[in-house]
């Protein structure tokens, strides 16, 4: 089954390969780590057998696994802490995080990429976030005796019928995983259901409600700048098609408020400059964040936030949020951004990514979901009832402070975990 699946995945990567190399010539991306994600364990990683390898994707698995790595070295002080992620935003945030000496790219999934790492790094635990079941590398990992663990476990609405349509293969693949800590019963049944052992499926809860919000230089500046702003709408994470709608909602809020200001942030930061040319064309007046000097007065206009890691903490300075990737279908991003400041929080109904976590705000009345056609005018509405603004974004925070825990239960299973001696006889077997 390996061998195949190991064949197929090099097959993908063959075809695929014209397109990664045109992004790369086109755009720069993937380029980045090449050598790490080939196999190439870097020197900057220095001796660390017996580590805890923490691996999550991107930004927003890394964000919801930050308080889990400082309670991991603190528990844990003899054991180096390691983090990977796959895309070059998460890798660059997770060196500003936890130092350029613990972070490395996340290896493509072969023999070859994998078993130098597994070599190099010898890992006793390795934590994976989400729904990183990597074929081979559990395989080969689970040979060398090291606990492996998935956190923040989720099965999406998305991809539950991929999974189920190939159950008897995930039944063997993720019989070399450890510990399932499932954000939610759903997620436990659903985990069970595309073949993990029950016995080993546990209910951990979201990481990401641990989250703590953060105070940058960057927010700081702009609260100043903002200062003459009559009301602030931070429009976070958005995708293609949306920023129109975003961009005519605002206008009428500046029919009303011309001392408004918008912070939209796209997505992905290769949209950047075509966003801004959609603001140039707008007719809006704008700035961009990575070009602003610190003494601007912000008002009657929009801030393209073309910046990395700042979104979360700038959430803080919204008098209403609206997070993206929900008036298209692409499955809606983190809420909880805006939910911490206990800011009044719009969605549009495509929240499949989130559905716990939505469905939890929903009943507590404390989002609001929106259309395409509805933004302005729900905009408008909190923008005008001070109370009503207020009473949404309370029960936001509240929401958020009930549902934390996730991090301490994580670490305890965990623990429980690393009280298993590493069967260090096995190590030899992966270098073969």
């Amino acid at each position: 089954m390996y061998l195949l699946y190991s064949a197929l995945l090099g097959l993908a990567v063959v075809v695929a390969a014209p397109w990664w190399l045109a992004r790369m010539l086109t755009q720069g991306k993937y380029r980045a780590g090449l050598g790490e994600r080939m196999g190439r364990v870097p020197a900057r990683l220095g001796p660390a057998h017996g580590c805890i390898w923490v691996h999550a994707v991107s930004v927003g698995e890394l964000l919801a696994v930050t308080g889990l790595v400082a309670g991991l070295r603190a528990r844990f002080p003899d054991r180096r802490v390691l983090v990977s992620t796959t895309t070059e935003t998460g890798q660059k945030l997770a060196r500003q995080r936890f130092g350029e000496e613990s972070v490395f790219y996340y290896p493509l999934d072969f023999g070859f990429a994998i078993r130098p790492y597994l070599r190099a790094l010898r890992p006793s635990l390795i934590v994976l976030a989400e729904s990183e079941f990597w074929p081979n590398l559990l395989r080969l990992a689970h040979r060398t005796g090291a606990r492996i663990a998935v956190v923040n476990a989720r099965v999406s609405d998305r991809s539950l019928p991929r999974y189920l349509r190939l159950r008897a293969l995930w039944r063997r693949v993720l019989r070399d995983l450890d510990i399932f800590l499932a954000q939610s019963e759903e997620d436990a049944r659903r985990l069970v259901a595309i073949g993990a052992p029950e016995a080993r499926v546990r209910v951990g809860g979201n990481l990401k409600f641990d989250v703590q919000p953060e105070v940058l230089p960057a927010s700081e500046m702009l609260r100043r700048a903002l200062a003459p702003a009559t009301a602030v709408v931070v429009c976070g994470s958005t995708a293609e098609g949306e920023e129109p709608v975003v961009l005519r909602a605002f206008g009428a809020v500046l029919e009303r408020h011309p001392r408004a200001t918008l912070i939209l942030a796209p997505r992905r930061p290769e949209r950047f400059d075509a966003v801004a040319g959609l603001l140039a064309a707008s007719g809006l007046r704008f700035w961009r964040r990575s070009q602003l000097a610190g003494d601007e007065a912000l008002a009657g206009g929009v801030v393209l936030l073309d910046t990395i890691g700042e979104l979360a903490a700038l959430y803080s300075l919204a008098s209403v949020a609206f997070v993206g990737g929900s008036l298209v279908p692409r499955g809606g991003h983190n809420i909880l951004e805006p939910a911490q400041f206990g800011v009044a929080t719009l969605v549009g109904p495509h929240t499949e990514n989130f559905r716990d976590i939505i469905g939890i705000f929903e009943r507590a009345g404390a989002v609001k979901v929106v259309t395409s056609e509805t933004l302005d005018g729900e905009l408008l509405r909190l923008l005008d009832d001070a109370d009503a603004r207020q009473e949404l974004g309370r029960r936001a925070a509240e929401v958020v402070r009930q549902q934390r825990g996730a991090t301490e239960r994580t670490l305890d299973e965990l623990e429980k975990l690393l009280t298993v001696p590493v069967r260090m006889d096995q190590h030899e077997h992966v270098a073969t």
